[in-house]
């Protein structure tokens, strides 16, 4: 089963473009990992420092290999001075399904 998750942070007053350079090209890095699906970057429309990247990762083993990546520490701790928060709050997410659309047999 997929690993997804949403990971928020809100970048300081003027720190947005250095957040922005920053988790773009962290982007390219997770992007290319091998049990990546996706790594895309938003900001809120009505808060362009509001950050939120949706994750996903083909299963529990590929997300723990992306925490273990060598550079992912060194991503966090040029971010972390750069944002209000503490680190990025992560929300992890788990797929709606609805039971009467289940075919019996499957």
């Amino acid at each position: 089963m997929n690993k997804t998750l949403l990971a928020e942070f809100t970048a300081r007053e003027g720190a947005q473009d250095e957040v922005a350079r920053l988790i773009l090209e962290y982007a390219k890095k997770v992007r290319e990992e091998e049990g990546n699906i996706a790594f895309d970057v938003y900001t809120r429309s009505a808060n362009p420092r509001a950050f939120w990247i949706f994750e996903v990762y083909r299963d529990e083993d590929a997300f723990q290999a992306h925490l273990k990546a060598p550079y992912g520490g060194p991503f966090n701790a040029a971010l972390v001075p750069l944002i209000e928060e503490d680190a990025s709050v992560l929300t992890f997410l788990d797929p709606v399904t609805r039971p009467d659309l289940a075919r019996s047999g499957d």
